[in-house]
């Protein structure tokens, strides 16, 4: 009797390893993206919900995570803490070769780039009310310059430290993330916010209709030298007629969005991830409206400056990309 108890004991504990190996088995990964209100977070989510459509053949399960925007993610990437996250392209050059905000840290040799996503024009919203007509015009104003972390606010340093100005130039700067400047501004706490990010965008398209606001045209020789010296600006419009209030095009400069990654997650995991996406691409395209204007042929090129994973470029080297 003894024997058989043991028998019957081991048979369960077996089994119990058994499923506990297979739970094991499955690869979790995590997505850093950015505030709600943005594209960075649908837009991590709509990674995951198609590489978790095939989880049970590939066994790589995801989850998104709203984070602190571009640097943070970056940064959090280095240190173990995720395993993908969005980035804007020009954060994605500085982390890999530890300038700008990543001088401190030194150059992120490790970090790998999986693709590129949908453009991000630098957005600046006014109240129609605050008489801003051009970037100029912020001097002497109380403006949200985003959250320390965030891509907005690294953009925002970049551009101050092109013209010459300091946050001292404003009358009142504020920090707020990206979920909570849009009720600012119509609350009249401050007459303008900044954001890098996709269009049609959350938490413009709540600013522009909550009350009279206006999409402000940033350009100018400032503007033009950063374009013409860096290789992760371009030249930038917002349609008009996106946004209440706003009909004519709105010129100004911009990055894109890109998916980064690290040497150390593993081939598989980041193929099966490209594959989930682009075996699926009209679907991808479907998840969001700034990600409708995407090609193929320039996801795997345009922005990327740390190299591809390896994981990427087998997959596109498989479809005859590379």
């Amino acid at each position: 009797m003894s024997r058989f108890l043991c028998v019957l004991v081991c048979t369960v504990v077996f089994a119990t390893f058994s499923i506990i190996d297979t739970k094991a088995g499955e690869t979790s990964i995590r997505i850093g993206t950015g505030g709600k209100t943005g594209v960075y977070f649908p837009t991590g989510g709509a990674i995951c919900r198609l590489v978790n459509r095939g989880t049970k053949a590939h066994g790589v399960k995801c989850t998104v995570e709203s984070t602190g925007g571009s640097v943070y993610n970056l940064k959090a990437i280095r240190a173990g803490e995720l395993d993908f996250g969005v980035a804007q392209s020009d954060w994605q050059f500085h982390s890999h070769k530890g300038s700008s905000k990543f001088a401190e840290d030194g150059p992120f040799e490790e970090l790998r780039a999986v693709f590129s996503v949908h453009p991000e024009p630098f957005t600046v919203v006014a109240r129609l009310d605050s008489g801003i007509k051009s970037f100029d015009d912020l001097k002497g104003k109380r403006v949200n310059i985003g959250n320390p972390g965030s891509g907005q606010r690294g953009t925002m340093d970049v551009l101050l430290a092109a013209k010459g100005w300091t946050t001292k130039d404003f009358e009142l700067v504020t920090e707020l993330k990206s979920t909570n400047q849009a009720r600012a501004v119509c609350d009249n706490k401050i007459d303008a916010m900044v954001f890098t990010v996709g269009h049609p965008s959350g938490a413009i398209k709540e600013a522009t209709t909550l009350c009279e606001t206006v999409l402000v045209e940033v350009s100018g020789a400032a503007i033009d030298e950063l374009i013409a010296n860096n290789p992760y600006y371009r030249s930038a419009t917002v349609p008009g007629k996106m946004y209440k209030g706003n009909e004519a095009d709105t010129k100004t400069f911009g990055v894109g969005a890109t998916l980064v990654t690290s040497s150390k997650v593993s081939e598989d995991v980041v193929y099966n991830l490209v594959k989930s996406v682009f075996e699926k691409f009209k679907r991808f395209k479907r998840l969001h409206p700034a990600l409708g204007i995407l090609k193929q042929e320039e996801m795997i090129k345009d922005g990327l400056s740390a190299p591809l994973h390896d994981g990427a470029a087998k997959y596109y080297k498989e479809m005859g990309w590379m």
